[in-house]
């Protein structure tokens, strides 16, 4: 892919790309893309896991996954399978159902309100 390529889905998904004017002098935005589930997903795992106060090793080891994966999952890099994420709910003592429920609750509260909404620093801002 091409590098003005990249860069242009990467502006795209920031809201930052100029999709056009809406008269003369003025500038128009993209709208911000929803967070994908897996970016969602992840903020949670970890903020479950750190109030449990384990750690990513010990954590993906009673997982039976690789530190590493579970890494990738916390960041948003990877969408895991069903069979993960009941691994990994398991391993931190939670279900599958809270971990769900917990992670519509907080897409739900990234489209409430005004302004930009964090779900993990860096990774992704919302404007709602």
């Amino acid at each position: 892919m091409p590098v003005a390529t990249v860069t242009r889905i990467d502006q795209a998904r920031r809201g930052t790309r100029r999709a056009g004017t809406d008269g003369p002098g003025e500038q128009r935005r993209t709208p911000a893309p929803e967070p994908l589930w897996r970016d969602a997903l992840g903020v949670r795992l970890r903020r479950i896991r750190q109030r449990r106060g384990r750690t990513l090793a010990a954590t993906a080891r009673r997982a039976g996954i690789s530190p590493q994966y579970l890494s990738e999952v916390e960041r948003g890099r990877k969408d895991p399978s069903s069979e993960v994420v009941a691994a990994v709910a398991g391993a931190l003592e939670v279900t599958v159902l809270e971990v769900t429920t917990m992670t519509v609750q907080d897409l739900r509260r990234s489209r409430v309100g005004a302004g930009s909404v964090r779900l993990q620093a860096g990774s992704l801002a919302l404007a709602a």
